[in-house]
């Protein structure tokens, strides 16, 4: 069998551990064409474009 820890980590040596691991929220940024929020450095899922012009075509809905 593998040894075992013969003393209890502190809470505060625990703490300190998870310090890094809490979840942070994604930047997001408006598109210039539609408006619609889109994460960064990336083509606008709503509209197909990019830095002022269109990368992806899309088809309108009917």
């Amino acid at each position: 069998m593998p040894p075992q820890p013969k003393r209890k980590h502190t809470s505060g040596r625990r703490d300190r551990r998870r310090a890094h691991d809490a979840l942070e929220a994604r930047n997001l940024v408006q598109c210039s064409n539609c408006g619609e929020m889109r994460l960064p450095h990336t083509v606008c899922p709503n509209c197909g474009h990019y830095k002022g012009r269109e990368v992806v075509s899309k088809e309108e809905k009917k």
